[in-house]
């Protein structure tokens, strides 16, 4: 294991056809048929994201699970955080992670982040067109965690200050918050797993997550990304952009030197982000965000990280592995090749081993 810290990317599980979104968007849509069609806004503006060395993966497929943990181990990361979509027990994307769970392959730590907002056809859970309503009553937050027991009760589940660590994207809208996380951890303590580090995830304005009850919170950018907006000073952006284009490095430097809070705060950073293939012309786009770039960024995270575990590395997570189509991933692309990965591994201090000796998907491509 890494000394210096314990990388956990967030993993999207959507690259595989299921009933409801061959019902709202059309027979076989995963993600990549978003990312497909995203097309630059303007002269240099990197669009779309294509995948190299994995290619348009299917996560049916256990040999491409395993390609993509071999992938992850190589370059220091310690583990995925894969988004858990459950709407009051009704799961959806789940497939994936079942399969994980039933297989015992691959042989990589991961956990779990509650995706407890409204899904609706702008995936950020404030449009009125829903697709899946996520209701939240006392009874139905504290009925989540039989969902998610037995996940935690796997082995390779990541673990913190002696429990297994469950994260929350929207802790502001667990109804009668102190009471649903106290109820999860007397479970958990009930089926001889420890005590429940439940952390908040730093989404939407929230504040101090300790008043909710929470243990902790996870930096999660680009929620809080404070940098400098470049919207009306990038050439050849079309008159009905609505979006907002901001310089990633400004946004890096900016986060280096925030004041860490005086609860304990599990720090973040994102690779890089730009939800063109998603938002069209309402996109929020980061110019100028590189492999250099992001692996500063994550230089300094390590660090200064503010929460030391006390018998383990600190965890540190990362938006994101695979969020192709908000410009958000570790994995190889064809622009980049492996280089988000060799800065990853350069950041976490491993040593320089070259590209041609770290494992990747034989036979393809690394890109340029």
């Amino acid at each position: 294991m890494n000394d210096l810290a314990r990388l956990i990317a967030f993993y999207l599980p959507q690259y595989h056809p299921v009933p409801e979104n061959d019902a709202w968007w059309g027979r076989g849509f995963t993600e990549w048929t978003n990312v497909t069609r995203a097309q630059p806004l303007f002269p240099g503006h990197y669009q779309p994201h294509l995948p190299a060395d994995l290619g348009f993966y299917d996560l049916r497929v256990s040999e491409t699970r395993q390609a993509q943990a071999d992938l992850a181990r190589a370059y220091g990361i310690h583990g995925f955080c894969y988004y858990f979509y459950s709407f009051q027990g009704r799961r959806f994307l789940e497939r994936p992670l079942n399969e994980v769970l039933e297989s015992s392959e691959p042989d990589l730590p991961f956990c779990i982040c509650w995706a407890n907002e409204t899904l609706t056809r702008r995936w950020d859970g404030r449009d009125n067109e829903v697709l899946l309503q996520q209701t939240h009553t006392p009874a139905a937050d504290r009925a989540f965690i039989e969902d998610a027991l037995p996940v935690l009760r796997d082995r390779r589940y990541i673990r913190t200050d002696g429990g297994p660590i469950l994260l929350v994207y929207r802790a502001a809208l667990l109804s009668e918050p102190r009471e649903t996380l106290a109820h999860w951890r007397r479970r958990c303590e009930e089926e001889g797993l420890g005590r429940l580090h439940i952390s908040a995830m730093e989404t939407f304005g929230l504040g101090d997550p300790l008043a909710l009850g929470f243990d902790s919170a996870v930096e999660f950018y680009p929620h809080g990304a404070r940098g400098k907006d470049v919207t009306g000073s990038v050439p050849g952006v079309p008159a009905d952009f609505s979006g907002r284009i901001v310089d990633y490095p400004s946004v890096a430097e900016r986060a280096v030197e925030r004041a860490l809070p005086d609860y304990p705060l599990f720090r973040g950073l994102m690779t890089s982000w730009d939800n063109t293939a998603r938002r069209g012309r309402d996109a929020k786009i980061f110019v100028d965000s590189t492999p250099e770039a992001y692996g500063s960024w994550l230089r300094a995270v390590v660090s200064q990280n503010g929460f030391a575990e006390s018998s383990t590395a600190p965890l540190v997570f990362v938006n994101a592995w695979n969020e192709w189509a908000e410009g958000a991933h570790l994995e190889p692309d064809q622009r980049y090749g492996l280089a988000y990965l060799e800065a990853t591994a350069h950041a976490l201090g491993l040593p320089d081993r070259g590209a041609a000796q770290r494992p990747h998907a034989a036979g393809l491509r690394h890109g340029s």
